[in-house]
């Protein structure tokens, strides 16, 4: 699958200092953050140390040279780490980036001064000197990432936890801003929930490619039963999951046939995401589900909508950038007893196997196979979600607003038990009941895409901050948009 997106995150590294100051700081700094890069596996870009007085930024000159450094990495650059181990230089960090024009995130940290080392010899100032920088960051429209305290040491595991989350962050901002999504087969006639804006999307940089079903269809089925490739791919769904003994090989071929199909269009197309029609016409003119496929996409992080849903396909991309994981697609299905905070998030049968956590079944649809014909119905992917941290989140895009509108926020999986067929995901998140009252007030679809891990902080400061959908995170102070109804 394509991975242009999923490639290593990279960062500019930029030192700001004032020339009055001490510039031994800075020296360590520049070591202290690039361990700390080291440490997480974040690749960078920075001047040699002999390149500036200093290795800092502190001049006009400094901040040219340091801007035609970073124009010539441009296409591989993702965002900047501007450290103030002082006071800084406002005007020459503000020339740095008005000339580099590179449009990534920034995040911007200042150092701790030391109460016994304020001195005219060792004091800092860097928790004053990082408001003249933002001060003029804001006059000139440029968004920048805050670090989790106002200043924070460069060496501290505050500031390692502010690196992870703003290398997820440009990873989100980098693979949304130019993704490709494939749009397999038309919207189900019932399903206007699935509708769309195309032109919106464009607008924030992100492209949808389509296909009529019925050209997938046509590929699969001129694939012979024991080509190479059939075979192979035999094997791999034999591998992925546990097939019933009663289940005929040739609803497996008919399934790997369909899967080699997509995948390969999928890849002709540089597809980072996908959704795609799977109900009926696929069942009554092939013969199978899509449940495995999509899984099996998503397992490889080329995740995979059910239904066309498009901003579900999107919102399970976000995930995975953030993450570096599989996400799945899921609906708010079901109450959890009387439990406020609990519910249960299901699909058919579409969750990537390490999103379960466990070897799942592959098997038939239930519900549709009841009306469409079991045996026209195998590929669905099925298994209870084992306990854990997730991250929820939903794009959807607003006509009627001319927006593209977001929510994101954290619960877990539980270990609850939940007699139904399918993919299951008992989940607790704290005040879920207002949660879900926003989301029917705000008209946001029933689909969500989770993903494992607490990752809504990354997500939300690149859609809102970087991206500038309005997005409302749950369970934060001041999370609601302006533009969002609580």
């Amino acid at each position: 699958m394509t991975k242009r997106n999923l490639r290593p995150v990279k960062l500019g590294l930029v030192i700001g200092s004032r020339e009055f100051f001490n510039g031994a700081p800075a020296h360590e700094s520049r070591r202290q953050l690039i361990a700390q890069l080291d440490t997480l596996g974040v690749e960078f870009s920075i001047l040699p140390v002999e390149a500036t007085k200093n290795g800092a930024v502190q001049s006009r000159e400094d901040a040219r040279l340091y801007a035609e450094h970073f124009r010539n990495e441009r296409d591989s650059l993702d965002g900047l780490v501007i450290c103030l181990p002082n006071f800084g230089d406002e005007i020459a960090i503000l020339e740095l980036v008005s000339r580099a024009k590179l449009d990534v995130p920034i995040l911007l940290q200042a150092s701790n001064d030391e109460i016994d080392k304020v001195d005219l010899a060792n004091r800092r100032d860097a928790f004053c000197g990082k408001f003249s920088v933002t001060n003029n960051f804001y006059q000139y429209g440029v968004p920048f990432t805050d670090t989790t305290s106002h200043t924070s040491d460069v060496d501290g595991a505050e500031f390692a936890g502010d690196l992870d989350r703003f290398a997820r962050t440009c990873r989100v901002v980098r693979g949304l801003r130019n993704a490709r999504i494939g749009a397999i087969g038309a919207r189900t006639g019932p399903f206007q929930t699935m509708r769309f804006s195309e032109k919106l999307l464009q607008a924030s940089g992100l492209t949808v490619v389509t296909v009529d079903l019925s050209e997938i269809l046509h590929a699969a089925a001129s694939l012979g039963d024991d080509e190479a490739q059939v075979k192979t791919k035999l094997e791999e769904i034999a591998e992925y999951g546990r097939i019933p003994a009663h289940i005929k090989r040739e609803n497996i071929v008919r399934q790997s046939k369909w899967t080699i199909a997509v995948n390969r269009w999928i890849e002709e197309n540089e597809c980072d995401a996908s959704a795609i029609q799977c109900w009926r016409s696929l069942q009554d003119n092939f013969g199978c589900a899509t449940c495995v496929t999509m899984s099996m996409l998503g397992e490889k992080l080329s995740p995979s909508a059910c239904e066309v849903d498009v901003m579900g396909a999107i919102s399970m991309y976000a995930l995975t950038l953030a993450a570096d994981a599989p996400s799945a697609i899921l609906d708010w299905n079901n109450n959890y007893g009387r439990e406020a905070d609990k519910c249960v998030c299901t699909h058919c049968g579409n969750f990537p196997r390490s999103f379960i956590g466990d070897t799942p079944e592959i098997g038939e649809l239930d519900v549709l196979g009841t009306v469409l014909g079991r045996e026209r119905c195998f590929g669905a992917v099925k298994g209870k979600v084992k306990a854990g941290p997730m991250t929820f989140f939903r794009a959807s895009s607003d006509d009627r607003a001319g927006a593209i509108k977001t929510y994101v926020g954290e619960g877990r999986f539980t270990d609850d038990p939940f007699a139904m067929d399918g993919g299951i995901a008992v989940s607790e998140v704290a005040r879920l009941r207002p949660l879900l009252g926003f989301v029917a007030r705000n008209g946001f679809e029933h689909h969500v895409a989770m993903v494992r891990g607490h990752h809504a902080a990354a997500v939300e400061e690149a859609t809102s901050r970087y991206l500038g959908w309005p997005t409302y995170r749950h369970g934060a102070e001041g999370a609601i948009s302006s533009a969002l109804r609580a």
